[in-house]
C-alpha cells in the first residue's frame, strides 16, 4: 500500500467491526445471564457428586450475575468509576472461576 490514507481506511473499517462484534457479545452475554439465571434458579437432582458440582456452578452463575447487575449500575450511574467497575467486574470473574475445579 503506497497511498497512506488506505491504512486509515483499514483502520476504520477493522475499529468498525471489531465494535460491531463488541455489540453482539454483549446481546448474546445478556442472553446468557438470563439462561444461567433461569438454570440457578432451579433444583438439580442427581447424584451427591453431581449435586456439589452443579450447586458450585450454580453459585458462580448468581455471583457473576450479580456482579455484572452491580457493573452496570455502576457504569450507568457514574460513567467516569467505568474503570474502577471493569476492575471490580474481573476481580469477580477470577473469584468465581477459580472454583471452576469443582465444576469438573
Amino acid at each position: 500500500m503506497k497511498d497512506q490514507r488506505l491504512k486509515v481506511f483499514r483502520g476504520a473499517l477493522e475499529a468498525l467491526i471489531e465494535s460491531l462484534q463488541a455489540h453482539v457479545r454483549v446481546a448474546k452475554l445478556l442472553d446468557r445471564l438470563g439462561s444461567a439465571g433461569r438454570l440457578s434458579a432451579g433444583t438439580f437432582v442427581g447424584t451427591p457428586a453431581d449435586t456439589t458440582k452443579v450447586d458450585a456452578m450454580f453459585t458462580a452463575m448468581r455471583r457473576l450475575d450479580v456482579a455484572y447487575v452491580s457493573y452496570r449500575k455502576r457504569v450507568e450511574s457514574a460513567p467516569a468509576q467505568s474503570r474502577d467497575a471493569a476492575a471490580t467486574l474481573e476481580a469477580e470473574i477470577a473469584e468465581a472461576t477459580s472454583g471452576a475445579a469443582d465444576w469438573a
